[in-house]
């Protein structure tokens, strides 16, 4: 897995890293590309140690079924088994382990995770409504702008409707994220299979009592300012001095 340079990206995910009233949210929006290079080939054999590539790996439904309409969720009980939209293959699993990793690494080590901690969700509009809907209680009236911008990025980087997409969803004996103070989190993987690619979206809110994620938020405020020394230095060296307020 390779982490893909994306201008986009890197500025929406400034933009998710906002402290707003008692709490404060982490978000981070990055690109993998899912052609193996030599130490992921090596680590892919030994996870197929396990299994084959293509074996179905059932995974927990998706959380967000929990509003899909009684008649809806009798007949899935009805028919006695998980979908196939509840299934994995091995090799998908495997990118989708290997992406966390590449994307916490070194604070986390995620090779032990297993399929059932895992969702393939069941659309793009039931993804969307989620995302919206928790950074809109979030950040307020800036996701008015911001949330064009940033399903926007996503869709010329990914194909949004090309693409399967799963959630992490750990127990929470096992939970990375599950440090005191933690309030909400969401982790999807678009993935383009055509395109070889995985577009990771992971976003936490942390209560301000907790000191986990400060170092993102003064990286942020210290740009801040640099960016505003920059501007001031520029305004003396170009503009008259009697100019500059």
């Amino acid at each position: 897995m390779k982490l893909l340079e994306n201008s986009s990206f890197e500025a929406l995910s400034s933009r998710l890293c906002v402290e707003m009233g008692d709490s404060r949210i982490l978000g981070r929006i990055e690109s993998y590309s899912c052609k193996m290079a030599g130490d992921d080939k090596h680590m892919f054999k030994q996870f197929c140690q396990e299994g084959e590539p293509h074996v179905l790996e059932a995974l927990s439904p998706p959380q967000s079924t929990s509003a899909t309409s009684p008649s809806q969720l009798g007949k899935s009980s009805e028919d006695g088994e998980n979908p196939l939209s509840d299934k994995c293959c091995r090799k998908t699993l495997f990118y989708l382990i290997t992406t966390l990793n590449e994307s916490f690494r070194p604070d986390y080590d995620f090779s032990a995770a297993r399929a059932h901690e895992f969702s393939r969700e069941p659309s793009l509009n039931w993804v969307a409504n989620a995302v919206n809907s928790s950074l809109f209680s979030a950040v307020g009236e800036e996701f008015n702008s911001l949330g064009p911008e940033l399903w926007n990025a996503m869709d010329q980087e990914i194909n949004l409707q090309g693409c399967d997409i799963y959630s992490y969803n750990p127990d929470l004996d096992s939970d990375p994220f599950g440090e005191e103070g933690s309030l909400w989190s969401f982790n999807y993987f678009f993935y383009n299979k055509k395109l070889k690619r995985i577009v990771f979206f992971t976003c936490r809110s942390i209560s301000v009592l907790s000191s986990y994620g400060r170092g993102c938020l003064d990286n942020e405020l210290d740009m801040e300012l640099d960016d505003e020394e920059e501007m001031d230095g520029f305004c003396e060296d170009r503009c008259p001095r009697a100019l500059c307020v």
